[in-house]
Formats: C-alpha cells, sequence, structure tokens
C-alpha cells in the first residue's frame, strides 16, 4: 500500500473536514495510472471520526455512442464526451454540497451493458467526507465543488505505461493516443495543479510525495504537447 506524504494528506483532510460545518467534499484528481482509486481508498479506510461517501466519476461514464461520436479514438472526444456531467453534478455533487439531509445517487452508467441507469437514491450523513475519485475533477464545471482536492500527478509516460499495463493494452496504441491526447487538452485547460489544494507526486506509488504546484507545471509544460 502506498504510504509517502499520504498520512499528511489525511492529517489536513481531517482539518478541513472539521473546520467546517456540513459535509465536506474532496476530489482525488489525476490520469489513469496515477494511483487515484488506491489513494481515494487509502483515505476513505483511515477517516475514523466521520461516516464517508467513496464516488468513482468513471460510474457516470455516458454509453459508449455518446463517447465515441466523435470518433471512437479521439482525443477530444474522450475529454468533452466521455462524462456525463449534468449527471454528475445534478445526482450527486450538488445536492452533497448542500447543507442538511441530502440524497443522492452514485451512478449514472452500467458498465457491464455499458447503459444507462437511474439508481435509487441514497441519504448522506450532513457530517460526511465526500471523496470523488476520477479524471478531469478540476474542470471549470467541477471545481467550485470541492472543499478540499489532491491532484495525482506522474509523468503522463509513466501513467499511461501503467494503465496499458493494468488493462492489458499496448502503450503505443489508439486507446493511449486517445488516453494521454484528451489529459493533455485537460491539463492545457484546466492546469489542475493550480485549482488543487494539494498536489501529490505519484511517480513512486509506493511512496508520494507532497510537492510545490510549481514542479508539476514546470513538468507538463516541458512534456511534448505542452500544456501552456
Amino acid at each position: 500500500m502506498p504510504d509517502g506524504d499520504l498520512p499528511e494528506v489525511l492529517t489536513r483532510l481531517h482539518a478541513a473536514a472539521t473546520a467546517r460545518p456540513g459535509r465536506t467534499l474532496v476530489a482525488v484528481d489525476g490520469a489513469g495510472g496515477s494511483g487515484k482509486s488506491t489513494i481515494a481508498t487509502w483515505l476513505a479506510a483511515r477517516v475514523a471520526d466521520r461516516p464517508v461517501v467513496l464516488l468513482h466519476a468513471d460510474d457516470f461514464f455516458r454509453p459508449s455512442a455518446a463517447r465515441h461520436a466523435r470518433g471512437r479514438w479521439s482525443p477530444e472526444g474522450f475529454w468533452l464526451d466521455a462524462y456525463d456531467l449534468d449527471a454528475l453534478v445534478s445526482w450527486a455533487l450538488a445536492p452533497l454540497a448542500a447543507y442538511g439531509p441530502a440524497t443522492y445517487r452514485p451512478s449514472c452508467y452500467d458498465p457491464v451493458d455499458g447503459t444507462a441507469v437511474r439508481p435509487a437514491p441514497r441519504e448522506a450523513p450532513d457530517d460526511a467526507v465526500v471523496i470523488v475519485e476520477g479524471t478531469f475533477l478540476h474542470r471549470d464545471e467541477l471545481a467550485p465543488f470541492w472543499h478540499l482536492s489532491v491532484y495525482l500527478d506522474a509523468p503522463l509516460t509513466t501513467s499511461t505505461r501503467r494503465m496499458a499495463e493494468r488493462d492489458g493494452w499496448d502503450p503505443a496504441t489508439e486507446p493511449a493516443h486517445r488516453y494521454t491526447g484528451a489529459q493533455r487538452l485537460y491539463l492545457r485547460s484546466a492546469r489542475p495543479w493550480e485549482r488543487a489544494t494539494h498536489v501529490l507526486d505519484t511517480t513512486d506509488l509506493a511512496a508520494p510525495v507532497l510537492v510545490d504546484p510549481s514542479r508539476s507545471a514546470a513538468r507538463h509544460d516541458a512534456e511534448p504537447g505542452r500544456t501552456s
């Protein structure tokens, strides 16, 4: 399991949660292969004094016909069309960000058959810590919802290689082109290291390190397809 500076991130999460009334919304953002699911699960398991709601942005995918409307391997299609942002906001983030009792829906997509779904609403306690993990979480439509956010930063070549190994495809093929191209569009549009409250370098997943945002800026501005 990862360690490194994660205990410090957990301490800061606790401080953010206790400094304000109501629910606390936390984003764990990063490219595929950056460690989002692992780190979000690690944090969720260690919030001992409050109820936790853990959500996955990929559960708010749009059906494949919509995701691939610009072409099966289009980077723009993944960046602009992959997620049902209206559902993510109206079914989950907006009600969870409001004060008082809240109901939310945890998904709008069935990954087994690739169809849209409308699950039964769930209740969220007033003092819950809501952790959302996924890509593109600092885009304009979502960034205002976070009380605390962590951007997981690793070289795109590293995160893409990890994702390819995990999912069983060649990092030099069209899926990699679609995904890394979409990430570059996101980085150029949102510069998430500037919007996140914390930046965690996950080049070494076993020991993530809190870094200054300027380090991420220098890294990505120097990569092919630079973001500035």
